[in-house]
Parts: C-alpha cells; structure tokens; sequence
C-alpha cells in the first residue's frame, strides 16, 4: 500500500523530532481546518496568533477567535487520546464547547434554548444545501451508538496502517453525517478523525483548505452512493499529500541548504 511506504519514509527520516516541529504542524492542522469553515487567516497569521499572541491586521476579530478555539480544542482532543480516553457523547459535547467558546451562538427553538457554546446537542432541523441530516430527535441515540461503535471497533481494530487510517476516516464521515451541533460539525469531526490517529501513534490528517470543494463533494458522494470507501479514497489521497509534501520540505531543507555569503 503507497500509505505504508510514505508513512516508513516519512518515520525513517525522524521528521517528528525536529525541535517545535509537532507545535507547527498543529498550527498547520488549525489554519486548514477553520479555513475550510470561513476563516480568513493565513498560515503565517495562524502562526503568530498561537505562537506569540499577534492578532492580524485587518481581518475579522471572530477569525482570530475561532482559529485560538480550534487550537485548544485540538490540544484537548490530542491529549484525551494520549490517556487512552474513551469517546462519550459528554466528550464530544466537551470538544464542541471548546471549538465554539468564543464564537458560538445561542438559539432560541420551540423546544428550548440551543447554547453552542456549552456542547448543547441541536434542537433543530439542519440543512446544507439540499443535504438534510437526520432529525433532531433521533441525535442522542444516534450519538450513543456512534461512541459505542467507535470505542469498540478501536479495541478491536488491526494493528495496521490501512485498517487504523479507514476507521479514523469512518469517524471523521460518520460524525460529520449525524451533525450533532448547530455548528463546528466538521472541526469535531475532523478533530475525532485526529483523536484516532493519535490513539495510534499515526501521523495526522490534514484536509487541505484548498482541496474544500473536493472534500465536499467526497462526503456528497459516499452518502448519495452509500459508498463510505469514495470518502476513504479521498482522504487517502489528502493523507499521502501531506506526509509527502513534509517529505520533500525536509529533504529541500535539510540536503539542499546552502549558506549565502
């Protein structure tokens, strides 16, 4: 499988120890994904406001908010998968809480008040586009049976690449299709694809902000086929993109640095 090959060359070359290396690449993980959902920052932006509190001239103060909420949401989700935590509908309400802190809403519905920003699972109808998630009743049994499932198929899951990669990005397509929250379902859900790759010691994922409509269309596709593998193929893809493109910075950095006098 070429994901093996990347993943052996990717470690052979001790990439993750270069010093700061895993903090950057977690700023990297945050401009994409809050990109994706409508942030304006750009990575050297993302770079400064996490690393040395510099919040970017001229873009919307929500931008800035959002990026420094996903960041700590990611380093929350990391560690939970370091202690071998397992995923309860309490933790995801936890993680979305801390994805919406400074930046979710309060809705007012027939039922009672939505506060995103306390994890309160939606008391609504979603709709994106003409995609309608299933309905707002049916969200706690069915967030119960995805944690359930998912605790479960990781303590049963082979210790192989190709197997731990296909069930983070079953987690990340499942999540995201039951749309638990009135808002911040694709941070958690890629943040829960993240969770499993880390419980497996794999490097992570990055869905590439430039690739969104591509990524879009993935998830519309496996669910208007009833096909998850065409949303496997496209994040094997991202997958093999990333650790591809860190393989050749570190080796454009590393063999073909010269000094200029």
């Amino acid at each position: 499988m070429e994901t093996e090959k990347i993943i052996k060359e990717y470690r052979e070359l001790k990439i993750e120890d270069a010093i700061d290396y895993k903090k950057f690449n977690l700023f990297l993980i945050t401009n994409h994904s809050t990109v994706i959902e409508g942030s304006s920052l750009s990575e050297i932006e993302t770079q400064l406001l996490l690393d040395e509190n510099i919040t970017p001239k001229g873009k919307p103060l929500e931008h800035s908010l959002m990026t420094k909420d996903h960041y700590n949401a990611l380093l929350f989700t990391l560690n939970l998968a370091n202690n071998k935590t397992l995923i309860t509908s309490n933790t995801l309400k936890e993680i979305s809480s801390k994805i919406m802190k400074l930046t979710g809403a309060v809705y007012d519905t027939a039922l009672r008040k939505v506060d995103v920003t306390k994890g309160n699972i939606r008391k609504m109808n979603v709709f994106a586009g003409k995609r309608s998630f299933p309905n707002y009743d049916k969200v706690p049994e069915l967030l119960d049976n995805f944690c359930n499932n998912l605790n479960k198929m990781i303590y049963e899951c082979e210790k192989k690449y190709k197997n731990q990669l296909e069930l983070a990005f079953w987690a990340h397509f499942n999540l995201v299709s039951i749309h638990p929250f009135a808002d911040g379902n694709g941070r958690l859900s890629r943040l829960i694809m993240n969770y499993v790759q880390e419980y497996f010691n794999l490097p992570l994922s990055i869905v590439f902000k430039e690739d969104k409509t591509d990524y879009l269309n993935a998830l519309e596709a496996a669910r208007n086929e009833n096909n998850i593998s065409l949303f496997y193929s496209f994040m094997f893809n991202q997958y093999n993109k990333y650790l591809s493109s860190e393989i050749d910075n570190y080796n454009k950095n590393t063999k073909g640095f010269s000094f200029l006098f």
